[in-house]
């Protein structure tokens, strides 16, 4: 079968860095599914995992994790899909990736394809669409309010970063899904119409401090802070805004998570990673696929949308390797899919 990987870490605008490849097609065991891929999007822990992680000598690591696609064939202990049926799913960190022709991935982290979306509409949203909903809705827990501390309402959240693949779904979860005044950030006027045209209510530039800028909306304090990218920037301010009780999460890793300025305000910090279920296979595994079928409804009954902001066109490898580049920018809108093997 096709397939793109690499044998060891390199820049992005190395050829070697991601090559064209051709290996044997799985066979699925267990609560597997094979799956046939026909369109993937690209996430930043694609990039991160190309620079850090080195496959066995001789061999090729293939990465993706986001997938829409048709099942194949199934496990013997599979019950939730058959052949033919339309999926997408985020898979698993320590397994062989999407960026393949055939893709092997546990039927409890899989969800049924919006019925309303094509392949490439729906592949831009599992892995963004799971970090997000587990941030606000299992850590922070938006549905609880924070207690007010005085005039100035808590009812808000600030989602750092709101132009991003998990900004662009978060916003609209908390949109939708709550009564919450969302407050994006976005540092560019295309990036910051994004984040408006999503259901944000108020969008901040994150390229100078955010305390005061909020301020001058003259709101009160957000109860909720999530920071997607760039938390260390953005820690000192966000403790500064952020009200008395309030609930703080992140997604990205900074060299150093210094939240003592959150002592006085008994402000709760909360990590996510989406992958946690399927590294431990925990109990409640199965969570991820029944959120990721919420999603597809949800998406089908016209309340969220997908966040796809480009199609870079077949999936090769030379493609992926300027996906790749672009990701590493920090620059990019929304989700970047690669759809169809040339």
């Amino acid at each position: 079968m096709r397939a793109i990987g690499y044998q060891s870490s390199l820049p992005a605008t190395d050829p070697a860095s991601l090559t064209d490849i051709d290996l044997p097609r799985p066979t699925p065991t267990g609560h597997d599914i094979l799956v046939a891929v026909h369109a993937v999007s690209v996430n930043p822990v694609d990039t991160k995992v190309r620079m850090r992680a080195q496959p066995e000598p001789g061999a090729h690591k293939v990465l993706g994790f986001d997938a829409a696609g048709t099942v194949e064939a199934v496990g013997p202990d599979v019950t939730r899909f058959q052949p033919g049926d339309p999926v997408f799913y985020a898979g698993a960190l320590g397994r062989s990736g999407t960026n393949a022709e055939f893709h092997l991935v546990d039927e409890r982290i899989v969800g049924r394809k919006p019925v309303s979306l094509s392949m490439p509409e729906a592949a831009a949203l599992p892995l963004t669409a799971i970090t997000a909903w587990e941030t606000l809705f299992d850590r922070l827990d938006i549905r609880k309010p924070v207690p007010a501390a005085g005039p100035g309402s808590t009812g808000a959240i600030l989602i750092v970063g709101g132009a991003g693949g998990v900004g662009s779904i978060a916003i609209q979860l908390v949109r939708q899904l709550t009564d919450l005044v969302v407050i994006a950030t976005a540092s560019r006027p295309e990036t910051q119409q994004w984040c408006r045209d999503l259901g944000a209510h108020h969008v901040l530039d994150h390229g100078t401090k955010l305390a005061p800028q909020l301020a001058a909306l003259n709101i009160g304090r957000p109860g909720f802070v999530f920071s997607t990218t760039n938390t260390g920037q953005h820690l000192a301010d966000c403790a500064e805004l952020i009200a008395p009780q309030g609930r703080f999460a992140l997604i990205d890793d900074p060299e150093i998570l210094d939240i003592k300025p959150f002592k006085q305000k008994s402000v709760s910090t909360h990590w996510e990673f989406m992958f946690t279920r399927s590294m431990f296979t925990t109990a409640d595994i199965g969570e991820q696929g029944n959120l990721l079928d919420e999603v597809a409804r949800l998406v089908d009954a016209g309340t969220l949308r997908t966040t796809l902001g480009e199609n870079a066109g077949p999936i090769t490898a030379a493609n992926l390797r300027r996906v790749h580049a672009l990701i590493e920018t920090g620059k990019a809108k929304g989700k970047i899919v690669l759809a169809d093997w040339p």
